[in-house]
């Protein structure tokens, strides 16, 4: 219909006024009143859905619609990106609420472990009005594996009886986390280089300098060298922003958890060296939503460095994933806080050119931030000297699997498989022989025993199709099934593409249905490999392949005898 006889039939729609499902102006009220305090922005759209969430146990079509007409933006936008993230539960106006949710860890660590096993013995025990019993992604939990959340609550080394005790107690709200406090952290230094950054005694260049002696890498994957980055957006015109990803969702992957919750000063004060170099406006914080202990202890902190007037009110904005591995990727990130689909973006522009909100954006991971106190306290050099083998500084290794003590370990950069598991872990676990290992997580490829001895770094795995990427380092012995471990996280990587680009989505998808054949055809899963890697939009869908085609260059008479388990 033109506009012509839109205008000839009265029924022209006019300013304000929207297509499809009418607002009820009771909902629209009550969602307003839960949202008080709140601004309604577009850009704080998934905060909105998680005070939603939070609240009513779900999402409600009606509150959406609501809530469309309170942001005054289109109903698809919300329900793009609501049925985007797996943490949000939508559901019918007349639908009951939803029975808590148990979700079971069914990440690789979890499951050699027993998680899988678990998840049937819960769905079991729970009837379904008590419970729904979800299978869940990696929780950055595998030191502790098997992990079960409820409500907000994880359960660690978890039993079916453990479970059940927090069912029957009704005990869903996190437990929390102290870490030191801001006038401990002052008490010993704290914030001191940040106030001379200030005050003007201590200068940008020289703090970048020291960086950059330091050899300080991005810990988060990439390794992309820290001090140019920062001199990259630093000669970006202002306004300029800092966004720390703390979106760590790669299985075996949780230092930055424990970072956060042990070491929450010092990461808050190198964000805010890092915010005072490149001369950010303002920092935002993104933090995946499987860490609401964390999310507490960090919104405790922000208040208490407001309080003391060492940054001013919302200087630092803390915001909630939810649900979406894609999100770790720092283009997808930033698409997250403004609100939208984590969908990751075509570059150029990168994201220190073209970032947040379209201004050039320091993104930064969790341990790198966290590490600049200690660098500047002893000097770049002195850090840099804590390295092996040639290799610059420390790093923090999250080991899990089949060792004595897993756990994170700070370790010399260069350090070996081997090294790390015999004197940071007590050696493999009792009557187990190390068979293999991921050195970074799913995306990190499947290394065998005959090459523990690689330096753990950034262009050394690389000569033999492994990655270090966040140093995730998941150890498996003569026991497991190889067959299993590469289905694991073949199914990971085709739940986790956003599905943004073919490539990833449909490549994923087929390299599991061609895994699962009864004879593997090499010639077409290695064609797949190469069009995923050359061809897909970010890392997911080109590290898609290495678990599997590792484990075939390396170990294909384990993953035979496995199949035929």
């Amino acid at each position: 219909m033109s506009g012509t006889e839109r205008a000839t039939t009265g029924r022209r729609k006019g300013r304000g006024q929207r297509l499809g499902r009418r607002v009820d102006p009771a909902t629209r009220d009550a969602v307003a009143e839960l949202l008080a305090g709140l601004p309604l922005r577009r850009d704080l759209l998934i905060e909105h859905l998680h005070r939603l969430q939070d609240t009513r146990g779900c999402l409600r079509a009606g509150d959406l619609v609501a809530l469309a007409d309170l942001l005054r933006i289109g109903v698809a936008e919300v329900y793009e990106t609501a049925t985007f993230y797996a943490h949000f539960d939508l559901r019918d106006d007349g639908e009951p609420a939803p029975a808590p949710a148990v979700r079971v860890c069914d990440g690789l660590s979890c499951r050699l472990q027993g998680a899988l096993q678990l998840a049937t013995s819960l769905r079991t025990l729970l009837p379904p009005a008590d419970a729904r019993v979800l299978r869940a992604p990696c929780m950055g939990r595998c030191d502790l594996a098997p992990v079960v959340q409820v409500g907000k609550r994880h359960a660690d080394q978890a039993s079916a009886a453990d479970v059940q005790a927090l069912i029957d107690a009704q005990a869903f709200a996190a437990l929390p986390v102290v870490g030191e406090s801001l006038a401990a952290y002052r008490a010993r230094g704290g914030y001191r280089q940040l106030l001379a950054l200030r005050e003007g005694s201590l200068q940008a260049a020289a703090v970048i300098a020291e960086v950059e002696a330091a050899a300080l890498r991005g810990m988060g994957g990439a390794g992309f060298p820290t001090a140019r980055k920062w001199r990259l957006v630093a000669a970006g015109p202002a306004p300029r922003y800092l966004v720390c990803n703390a979106d760590e969702g790669e299985p075996g992957t949780f230092k930055d958890r424990l970072i956060l919750e042990q070491q929450t000063q010092p990461f808050l004060d190198g964000l805010l060296l890092a915010a005072a170099c490149v001369g950010a406006e303002r920092c935002w914080i993104y933090l995946r939503d499987e860490y609401p202990a964390a999310h507490a202890l960090l919104r405790r902190e922000i208040a208490a460095l407001e309080e003391a007037q060492l940054i001013e009110p919302g200087f630092i904005d803390l915001r909630r994933g939810a649900g979406a591995y894609i999100c770790g990727e720092e283009s997808a990130l930033i698409e997250s806080i403004e609100g939208k689909r984590g969908y990751p973006r075509q570059r150029p522009p990168y994201v220190a050119e073209a970032g947040l909100f379209g201004r050039p954006t320091l993104v930064n991971n969790v341990e790198t931030l966290a590490l600049l106190p200690q660098i500047l306290a002893g000097g770049g050099g002195h850090f840099a000297a804590l390295g092996s083998e040639g290799f610059a500084g420390l790093r923090s290794y999250s080991v899990s699997g089949r060792v004595r003590q897993p756990g994170l370990k700070q370790a010399p950069a260069g350090i070996s498989a081997r090294r790390l598991i015999d004197d940071y872990c007590g050696g493999m676990a009792d009557g187990q022989q190390l068979l293999a290992y991921l050195p970074g997580g799913a995306s990190g490829g499947i290394l065998p025993a005959r090459l523990a001895d690689l330096p753990l770094h950034f262009g050394e795995l690389e000569k033999h199709g492994g990655l270090i990427g966040s140093a995730a380092v998941i150890v498996l012995s003569d026991r497991d099934d190889l067959r299993a471990a590469v289905q694991a996280l073949l199914e990971f990587f085709a739940d986790e593409s956003c599905g943004q680009c073919t490539p990833c989505r449909i490549g994923t998808e087929k390299m599991l249905a061609l895994f699962a054949a009864p004879e593997l055809d090499l010639e077409l899963l290695d064609e797949l490999a190469t069009l995923m890697r050359e061809a897909s939009i970010c890392g997911l869908g080109q590290a898609a392949p290495n678990p599997l085609m590792t484990a075939l260059q390396y170990l294909p008479r384990q993953l035979s005898a496995s199949a035929a388990r």
